[in-house]
């Protein structure tokens, strides 16, 4: 059997055009690889519709034929929709959501679900219904959360392309522990509809992808307004077209690993600024030395977030608690031993000054590099690290280079920036609201100047 594309989805598209491949034959290399695989990276396959969806695939959209793994978080009607949870192990979804509407309609295969970590709490996918996915750059290491399962396939060689969201970094932190690129657009880009929530505004869609240009036009077929999601903006299109276009040379940007806000290890931070000095270079920016230190937000980030869990558990918690793992099983106690309406005025306040120090940040210089994570990835099974360096750092040490953007809304991208110990570096650029076409522009450049491998050298393919 062959092999599936270890190239990116846009050449995979390519190649069905020319007949150099079939989508019937690229599902069977990719179900047969899955079915190989050790990785554990889907909790779902759909053999028979995905078939009838590789014999009928019309290439010439834009994503004609590419098998995709969609995000276990995202409802499929018909599929399971677990949450990865053993609360929900019996559900299944009575509808499609918006973006899984929209790259159904872009022409892509729906292979099955990818799995994550437990209502997208942590970053480490590894739970109590799903057991431990692996990075395939290191069996037995993590390839982060939530979305890690779409990254572990993608980097693994099993798909070109996978769903995923990201409420505090579960795109750019997956994306950054596989060698992946992963965007996380200005809130709204991606409606999140049906159903949608209204608070805490942090939740963004997006996908893993090997390149910058699958990035960008998998953007140009799920970006857009859904009335579903009141807080959805308007479409943009041209992202792939535009993708090279922009000139970026004498603009801003602060070099800061750490972004100020938490610890990073020693070489993390040496493959953060060497790679930011090469994209300096050949974009032609002009570096600013700026002091940067983002206040601590994440267990503001915590508290707000578990609103909405409690109420997704409804009258099934407390009693399930048992059934949870023990990170959101101990989350939820701590909501209900501290939240009131005292604490979450507190949460409120400390949120708006991140938001502020955020603009006052982004109105200094046009675009902050950092780091995507503090280290490279820790254990399938956890737990989060707290130490980095030997320092203690505590667990907010996890998600603290991420969950600012989130809280903001603005846009950041994770590129990869070389390996350290042979696991993936990520190097996040980060840019104010609405600025996407950029950071496209700039994670061209690095991927240009510095490619990456598209797949994990050691991956079981």
């Amino acid at each position: 059997m062959d092999q599936p594309w270890l190239g990116d989805a846009c050449s995979l598209v390519d190649a069905f055009r020319s007949g150099e491949r079939h989508p019937t034959e690229e599902l069977a290399a990719t179900f047969d690889a899955i079915d190989r695989s050790h990785i554990h990276a889907f909790d779902f396959l759909d053999r028979d519709a995905a078939h009838a969806s590789a014999m009928s695939a019309d290439v010439d959209l834009p994503f004609g034929g590419v098998p995709i793994g969609i995000k276990d978080l995202f409802p499929v009607a018909g599929w399971p929709y677990t949450e990865a949870s053993l609360v929900f192990a019996d559900r299944i979804a009575d509808h499609t959501g918006t973006i899984t509407e929209r790259i159904m309609n872009s022409g892509a295969v729906l292979v099955g679900s990818t799995t994550s970590s437990e209502f997208g709490g942590i970053n480490c996918t590894s739970t109590k219904l799903n057991g431990d996915t692996h990075n395939p750059w290191k069996l037995g290491c993590t390839p982060g959360g939530s979305s890690g399962g779409s990254a572990a396939a993608v980097s693994a060689g099993l798909l070109t392309i996978a769903s995923g969201g990201d409420g505090g970094g579960s795109i750019r932190i997956p994306a950054g522990f596989t060698g992946l690129v992963g965007l996380k657009a200005t809130f709204g880009r991606i409606p999140r509809g049906p159903h949608t929530e209204v608070n805490p505004l942090t939740v963004c869609y997006g996908a893993l992808t090997r390149s910058v240009r699958d990035t960008a036009r998998f953007f140009d077929c799920t970006n857009g307004h859904d009335a579903t999601d009141p807080n959805s903006l308007p479409r943009v299109s041209g992202w792939e077209e535009r993708l090279g276009t922009l000139d970026l040379s004498g603009s801003t940007v602060a070099v800061v690993p750490d972004l100020g806000a938490a610890t990073v290890s020693a070489t993390t931070a040496g493959k953060i600024d060497e790679t930011a000095e090469i994209l300096i270079k050949a974009a032609g920016l002009k570096r600013v030395d700026l002091p940067v230190a983002l206040p601590a937000v994440s267990m503001e980030w915590t508290l707000a977030n578990l609103v909405i869990l409690r109420g997704v558990l409804g009258s099934l918690y407390p009693a399930c608690e048992s059934e949870l793992t023990d990170e959101i099983a101990f989350a939820m106690r701590l909501g209900d031993m501290t939240m009131n309406l005292e604490v979450a005025s507190r949460v409120e306040v400390q949120r708006a000054q991140l938001n502020d120090r955020m603009a006052q940040l982004l109105s200094e210089v046009d675009f902050v590099i950092g780091a995507t994570n503090p280290d490279v990835a820790f254990a399938a099974s956890g737990p989060l690290p707290t130490v980095v360096d030997g320092l203690n750092v505590g667990l907010g040490n996890n998600g603290a280079l991420t969950i600012p953007s989130n809280i903001h809304g603005n846009p950041a991208i994770s590129v990869p920036a070389g390996t350290v110990d042979g696991l993936p570096v990520g190097m996040q650029i980060i840019s104010r609201h609405f600025s996407e076409e950029a950071l496209l522009a700039l994670a061209r450049t690095v991927e240009l100047e510095r490619p990456w491998p598209l797949v994990a050298p050691n991956a079981p393919v």
